[in-house]
């Protein structure tokens, strides 16, 4: 037990410093990457530096199995250096045990990264859109809620606000039911007009509405001015790919709100499928740092004297950028349908440590 405690406490003291490292790293990337986009014009600097804050941890989550895999790669070279892995092994302690400690405490640590640290990466990744949709297209926003009474819209133009609400949506996400428009006045905010339809389409510039009944909110006697139209164009600046990205991007919805989210979309009528591969994702993210823990591990337990240190390093990262794009490849596969979603999802992790098992007992007892 006090070996499994100082092997964890050395593997979260260098995971702690490659962590620091790369955040570092991954901020001057996004700095300079911000500084292109939005440098030389109105933004000031410390805005500048704030998107590339809000930014960082996005990149930073990512990559947190190739920090398992380069942890723990460090850590045991580390060990066979200062002869440490010798005086384990003379005391009569296999590879096997050894990693136990190691592995579970890689599993937890996972888990709370998963509870604590992705809610916090995904409102960063909300702000940070709101952000830069601020900055580039100031006077067009939209704002999209699912909830128990159906979908809610909001977008803005340079006339104003329009709040959208439909009782349900297509597969298409294009065609929305039982909808209603209430326009607002940009200067005074105030409702100028409302719509509503039965069948509203998005169309090329704008939203083609059929079985209308449009109401001027700033007659005298809206009901009795009212206008009933078989088909309304309404023009607007929105685009089918902002109203599907809309539904849901990517990171934008913390691991705790998305099964809800996806019960919300369910009810509405909306294709849930990347959702769900997304949720499944980051409930086996645990899974897969254990996994290039162990990965980590396979290749560098050999004593320093042994030789042939470098190649094992190489062969060892391209292993886990190998395993890490067939992970990613497979959950692409998932969100298409051309695999089943749990396959898609699972498989990779498992299979990752089923491989370094099978390659460190073939080490170990050839």
């Amino acid at each position: 037990m006090t070996l499994g405690i100082y092997l964890t406490r050395r593997l979260a003291g260098t995971f702690g410093i490659i962590a620091a490292v790369f955040i570092g790293i991954l901020y001057l990337f996004e700095l300079v990457e911000m500084m292109r986009r939005f440098g030389g014009g109105e933004t000031a600097l410390r805005q500048i530096l704030w998107l590339a804050a809000l930014r960082a941890p996005t990149t930073f989550y990512q990559v947190l199995p190739m920090l398992a895999i380069l942890s723990a790669m460090a850590m045991f070279l580390a060990l066979a250096r200062s002869s440490e892995l010798v005086v384990i092994r003379a005391a009569g302690r296999s590879a096997l045990r050894m990693l136990l400690e190691p592995f579970v405490a890689m599993l937890l640590f996972g888990a709370l990264v998963v509870a604590a640290l992705n809610p916090v990466v995904a409102a960063a990744t909300r702000f940070y859109q709101a952000q830069v949709q601020a900055i580039t297209a100031p006077d067009l926003v939209l704002q999209v809620a699912v909830g128990e009474a159906g979908i809610w819209l909001r977008q803005g133009d340079r006339l104003g606000q329009t709040v959208i609400r439909a009782g349900s949506v297509d597969r298409d996400g294009l065609t929305f039911r039982n909808t209603g428009f209430i326009a607002f006045d940009r200067e005074t905010g105030a409702p100028v007009s409302r719509i509503e339809a039965a069948v509203a389409r998005l169309g090329p510039g704008a939203w083609e509405l059929h079985e209308a009944k449009h109401w001027d909110l700033t007659a005298e006697n809206p009901e009795r001015e009212a206008q009933r139209h078989p088909r309304l164009d309404l023009p607007t600046d929105l685009t089918p790919e902002r109203i599907r990205d809309s539904f849901a991007r990517a990171g934008t919805i913390s691991v705790w709100a998305l099964p809800e989210f996806i019960a919300a979309l369910d009810r509405a009528g909306l294709a849930t499928r990347s959702l769900r591969v997304q949720l499944h994702t980051e409930l086996a993210l645990p899974v897969l740092m254990a996994a290039m823990m162990l990965v980590g591990t396979v290749l560098c337990m050999r004593h320093s004297r042994a030789g042939g240190a470098g190649g094992r390093i190489l062969l060892t990262v391209i292993a886990g950028f190998a395993l890490f794009f067939l992970r990613n490849f497979a959950q692409v596969l998932g969100e298409n349908g051309q695999i089943p979603l749990l396959l898609a999802v699972w498989t990779p992790p498992f299979a990752t440590i089923l491989l370094a098992l099978g390659v460190l007992l073939h080490l170990e007892d050839g």
